[in-house]
């Protein structure tokens, strides 16, 4: 039976619109690493590799490849996690509203994969991928394996630019149950494709490290 994220994982993935704090487990995931407006053809490029690459994996059997453990499953959703670079937190300190700083972002694009991925088999698929896609950025990628942690996580609907909203109730859900948010940097989980849904109908799952105060 094809493993599918959204029944299997939906409490990791798909939360309610109120902030909750969960634990996670370790997980594997393919990395690229980037900088700047998340508008820019590059950060497309990025995106296309990561796609490019899970499904690579996922179809190997129909190219005669056997993994031991594959078993059929849906791909997992895009995710990225988000910060500043050095000159974008001076001027968020000064007061510049985060929306106005895309240019300074720095950011981590990542797709989880299954657990019989070992980084054996990612760094042959990594290298047929970039053949056969033509996309250079294939290359940049890193097999990543997550730490165990503490997050507040909250279903975001609608725009990317208003997402700094959710966040603050985010972080005063936090406050109120004794957690302390670690940084900044933040999670973003794309549950809908950008290019195909109305921007008020989009919906982002946004996540934080915490610690127990």
């Amino acid at each position: 039976m094809k493993y599918e994220w959204r029944k299997k994982d939906k409490a990791i993935y798909i939360p309610k619109t109120k902030p909750e704090i969960i634990e996670l487990q370790p997980y594997t995931y393919i990395s690229i690493s980037g900088k700047g407006n998340p508008g820019s053809d590059n950060f497309s490029k990025d995106i296309e590799a990561l796609y490019g690459l899970s499904y690579t994996i996922k179809m190997s059997p129909r190219k005669g490849f056997v993994i031991d453990g594959y078993y059929d499953y849906v791909v997992f959703p895009l995710e990225g996690v988000w910060n500043l670079n050095d000159k974008g937190k001076d001027l968020y300190k000064q007061g510049t509203p985060v929306i106005e700083l895309k240019d300074f972002f720095v950011y981590d694009l990542m797709m989880r994969q299954p657990d019989f991925v070992t980084k054996e088999w990612f760094e042959e698929f990594r290298v047929l991928a970039s053949k056969a896609k033509k996309n250079p950025n294939i290359l940049d990628i890193k097999y990543v394996v997550s730490k165990k942690k503490l997050v507040c996580q909250c279903l975001h609907l609608g725009s990317y630019d208003n997402e700094p909203g959710t966040f603050m109730m985010m972080e005063d859900y936090c406050i109120e149950n004794r957690y302390n948010r670690k940084s900044k940097v933040h999670t973003e989980i794309y549950l809908s494709d950008a290019r195909k849904t109305e921007v008020v109908k989009l919906k982002t799952t946004l996540r934080f490290d915490i610690i127990k105060k």
